[in-house]
């Protein structure tokens, strides 16, 4: 079980610094059926996992290339300061099965959106090159 957390870490760090996805995305559904985690506590434990690796490393490489606005991370992250303090308050009390159910749709929707976008994108480059 040590072995597989590691690997989990591991593989969730280079999706954090190639896709800038993590905790949600990639780590509540990884322990979930992974490790047999219930819904609440994967995402109590993505929230603790998260705290201190996510801004070190790959925010290094982002801030040395200049892709960083400083200005909307500092507002964006008091944004999420108290609504992640909202949000836990909100969840807590949702049975296990229902936030699963929740969590899924989200995530379906975030695909249906990017993957519509990057139609849209290439539609408008097509039609730049005739």
């Amino acid at each position: 079980m040590t072995f597989i957390v590691l690997l989990l870490g591991l593989g969730v760090g280079v999706l954090v610094g190639l896709l800038g996805v993590g905790g949600g995305v990639v780590l509540v559904p990884a322990m979930v059926y992974l490790l047999g985690m219930d819904q609440h506590l994967s995402q109590g434990t993505s929230l603790f996992m998260l705290l201190p690796p996510i801004g070190l490393g790959a925010l290094r490489e982002y801030w040395k290339q200049g892709q960083v606005d400083l200005r909307a991370g500092i507002l964006c992250a008091l944004g999420m300061l108290f609504g992640a303090y909202g949000g836990s308050l909100a969840a807590l009390p949702i049975p296990s099965r229902h936030l699963q159910g929740l969590f899924g749709c989200f995530l379906v929707l975030s695909a249906i959106l990017l993957w519509r976008r990057s139609q849209l994108e290439r539609r408008r480059t097509v039609a730049e090159k005739q």
